[in-house]
């Protein structure tokens, strides 16, 4: 088990090694790992158990019924998924976890952290109070994906995410974590449209984007 990459994650901060491998021990942790591709957790799953990841990249994605996919969010190295549904235990999970990259992951019983069986009362408390705050932060990411796909066109989600990422990196120059597919799922709109907004925008000179790389150069609007 990689304690190293476990330490950096937001359910372990403030923990010391020794008391990690005594919480990794009590939820009766387990490694897994896939191939880039396959699926981690499917839509309609009951979970007991959250994930962390060690390696590679996860995506979490929503499809409704017509096959159209929604991207809800994304996890690297130390990013931990499915715990509000360990947490609650009896509701069918409502996103696909995917396999961005070949990972490793970690699972972790959420009701034995939470029961702070087998480790001591400090530890115990720290690991719970770090869970509502990794809850916490779900939730604001949530609230802000739909801030960001609430306005009616696409220059206007668009806008709203940039301006989000530049304050976020107290910067006009700054990479975001998606490529333009992702972006799009992400926005909730067509890739082949949203390519063409950034295109126009670009030609207003209004911002240059390579990638994932943006450089806002003037007020948008």
């Amino acid at each position: 088990m990689d304690i190293g990459i476990l330490s950096s994650c937001s359910v372990f901060k403030g923990v010391d090694l020794a008391s990690i491998d005594a919480v990794l021990h009590s939820a009766a942790a387990r490694e897994k790992t896939y191939a880039k591709g396959s699926y981690v957790y499917r839509q309609g799953d009951i979970v007991k158990s959250m994930g962390i990841v060690l390696e590679g990249r996860v995506r979490i994605e929503s499809t409704d019924v017509w096959g159209n996919t929604n991207l809800i969010g994304s996890g690297k190295p130390g990013s931990v998924f499915a715990e509000t549904y360990a947490a609650v235990r009896d509701t069918p999970l409502m996103v696909d976890v995917v396999a961005d990259d070949d990972c490793r992951i970690v699972f972790l019983d959420v009701a034995r952290i939470l029961a702070g069986d087998g480790v001591d009362d400090a530890t115990g408390m720290q690991v719970t109070r770090n869970l509502v705050l990794t809850f916490a932060q779900k939730n604001l990411g949530l609230s802000r994906r739909i801030m960001h796909s609430t306005p009616k066109t696409i220059r206007a989600r668009l806008v709203s995410y940039l301006s989000y990422e530049a304050t976020k990196h107290g910067s006009n120059e700054f990479d975001i974590p998606y490529d333009r597919q992702r972006l799009a799922d992400y926005l909730s709109v067509d890739r082949s449209a949203l390519s063409s907004e950034i295109g126009k925008m670009q030609r207003e000179g209004l911002l240059d984007a390579r990638r994932s790389h943006f450089i806002l150069k003037s007020p948008l609007e």
